[in-house]
């Protein structure tokens, strides 16, 4: 029965990268169409769309009503794979018979199941930001692929020191956290190319530099506090097991550099002059330390934590 589980629980996530690929592919052509539609529409003498606003005006083309459609079938997609994600989580726990967090395969799939359901959360608060959704599933897909080739381990108990129920408490929040900060890292940068004018073609169907700022913000004083806590618990995991609250030890220490920057961004956030440009560049600083952290840290450099490969 067991190997069952483990058996459906990789066939269910094979099965959802496979429906978030398409959701890419149907969103990167709501994008194109809605590209293609104000080039022809302005080659022809007619007026450019307005692209400043977050909402469709009603004057728009009749091209954007095929682009609605891949937009809505994008979405719809989105979320059966977030199902089928989340199943082959859950399966994975039964095989392995503890917390489905035990190791960097696992890891993965839950930070991109938070992108996830973060996006979706976000997307049915601002609809209008939904061309956005080709940029948030492109990190997902590619860290999902690594998940389930370089970094697959077969369904098994973890080690002694990881059966801890902090286990739960810490890898959980921090999965939680990291997969919450990759939507407004992105959104960040497509801030940034929004507002830098480069690219104009390519960036004119995105929602306005207001809207993918707001975008950033609201998910980042989310995920912060929840950052915070993986942190905290983490630390009193550390004393239980090891005797000391902090250490220095190249995770933790990388950790704690992201959450200053994190703290840093909402500082500037608030901060006159700071709002915009700089504060974005700041929250993308934060979500290259979460990425370096992940690979660079738990893959390459030696220490307490490389045993497990975890938060």
């Amino acid at each position: 029965m067991l190997s069952e589980f483990a058996l459906y629980s990789d066939r269910l996530f094979m099965a959802a990268v496979s429906v978030y690929v398409l959701a890419m592919v149907l969103h990167g052509a709501e994008y194109a169409v809605q590209r293609s539609a104000k080039a022809v529409l302005v080659g022809a003498g007619g007026p450019a769309l307005d692209t400043r606003s977050d909402g469709p005006r009603p004057d728009a083309p009749a091209g954007r009503s095929r682009a609605e459609r891949f937009g809505r079938m994008g979405v719809s997609l989105v979320v059966l794979g977030a199902v089928l994600h989340a199943a082959s989580i859950v399966l994975r726990g039964l095989a392995a018979q503890r917390w489905p967090l035990g190791n960097m395969y696992e890891f993965t799939s839950a930070i991109c199941l938070a992108a996830i359901v973060a996006w979706l959360v976000m997307l049915r608060r601002s609809p209008a930001a939904r061309p956005v959704g080709l940029f948030v599933l492109l990190p997902v897909v590619i860290l999902l692929f690594l998940g389930g080739t370089v970094l697959y381990a077969p369904a098994a108990p973890v080690m002694p020191a990881l059966q801890s129920y902090w286990l739960v408490v810490h890898v959980t929040t921090v999965s939680i956290a990291s997969g919450l900060l990759m939507v407004p890292g992105v959104a960040s940068l497509l801030f940034l190319l929004r507002r830098s004018g480069r690219l104009a073609d390519f960036a004119d169907r995105l929602p306005s530099a207001d809207a993918l700022d707001r975008l950033a913000y609201r998910i980042t004083i989310v995920a912060f506090p929840l950052y915070t806590f993986a942190i905290m618990a983490g630390a009193i995991w550390a004393e239980a097991a090891w005797g000391r609250f902090w250490g220095w030890d190249p995770k933790e220490t990388v950790a704690f550099v992201a959450w200053v920057i994190y703290a840093a961004y909402l500082h500037a956030r608030a901060t006159a002059g700071w709002r915009n440009g700089p504060a974005a560049w700041v929250n993308v600083a934060g979500f290259a330390a979460i990425v370096f952290n992940f690979f660079f840290i738990n893959m390459v450099v030696s220490g307490l934590h490389s045993y497990a490969g975890l938060g």
